[in-house]
C-alpha cells in the first residue's frame, strides 16, 4: 500500500474510533469538535484531494495526534484507534441551570414575566428551547399522572412551544372562579362554532377525572419535554 492509501486508510479508521470514544455523532460532529472542514476530511478519506506530507502533519496537530501517526502500517493504527465494545457512550450535551417552581408560580407564568427572584429551587437540564427564559422545572406533586409521573419527579416545562395532540402539558383550568394549575395529557377532541379547538386535560391516572374546555377555562402555560426520576436502589 502506498503511502498516501496508508494515509486515507488510517484516517478512517482513526475517525471511526473517535465517534465510538468520544461519542461522536457522526464525521460532521468529529469535523466541527477539532475545527476540520468536513468538505475537506471527507475528500481526504474517499481519494478526491491530495494527502501530501504537510496535510498529514497539519491534520495530525489539529486533532492531537502525535506526528506521523496517519503514516503508521495498518496493525499499528488498528492496535491503537480500536475502541472497546460498549453500550453507552459520553454526553457531550451542556448542562444548563434553570429555576424550579412551585405550581402557583407555573400558573402566573403567562400573566406575569417570572423574574427567576424567588424560586423554590434551582436544577439542571440538558434541554436547549429557542427561550431559555421560558424553560422551568417542577416537581410531581400528586398521583394524577402516575404511574409513570410519580410524587418527587421532577418535569422540565417549555412555556414557549405550542402543544400538539398527545404532548402533556402543564395547564392551567379555572372553575367558580377559582384558578388551579396541573399537569395532564393534552387531547384534541373537535372544534367549536368560533372554530376554536376543544381540548381536554386527560390524567395519565384513570382514577382522576378528565377537564374539557366547553366546560372550564383551561389555559396552556407549557409543554413538557423532560423527566427527571431518581431510581429505587
Amino acid at each position: 500500500m502506498d503511502i498516501i492509501s496508508l494515509r486515507r486508510a488510517n484516517l478512517r479508521q482513526a475517525i471511526d474510533a473517535k465517534l465510538k470514544s468520544e461519542g461522536f455523532s457522526s464525521d460532521a460532529a468529529f469535523c466541527e469538535h477539532y475545527d476540520l472542514n468536513p468538505s475537506h476530511i471527507s475528500q481526504l478519506v474517499k481519494g478526491h484531494g491530495s494527502f501530501g506530507e504537510r496535510a498529514a502533519r497539519n491534520l495530525e496537530k489539529k486533532v492531537g495526534w502525535e506526528a506521523g501517526y496517519l503514516d503508521r502500517d495498518m496493525p499499528d493504527t488498528r492496535s491503537e484507534v480500536v475502541a472497546p465494545v460498549s453500550n453507552v457512550r459520553p454526553s457531550r450535551r451542556k448542562l444548563r441551570k434553570i429555576p424550579v417552581l412551585d405550581f402557583v408560580q407555573a400558573g402566573i407564568w403567562r400573566e406575569v414575566v417570572y423574574d427567576g427572584v424567588h424560586p423554590k429551587d434551582e436544577t439542571y437540564t440538558t434541554y436547549e428551547g429557542k427561550d431559555p427564559n421560558a424553560v422551568f422545572s417542577l416537581e410531581i406533586d400528586g398521583l394524577s399522572m402516575a404511574p409513570e409521573f410519580m410524587p418527587g419527579d421532577e418535569i422540565v416545562v417549555d412555556a414557549a412551544l405550542d402543544p400538539k395532540p398527545g404532548s402533556l402539558v402543564v395547564a392551567q383550568e379555572i372553575q367558580h372562579g377559582v384558578a388551579m394549575t396541573t399537569f395532564k395529557k393534552y387531547r384534541v377532541v373537535g372544534v367549536n362554532e368560533h372554530g376554536v379547538d376543544i381540548i381536554e386535560l386527560v390524567p395519565l391516572n384513570p382514577d382522576f377525572p378528565t377537564y374539557n374546555s366547553s366546560q372550564i377555562e383551561i389555559s396552556i402555560i407549557g409543554v413538557v419535554v423532560q423527566h427527571h426520576k431518581d431510581f429505587k436502589y
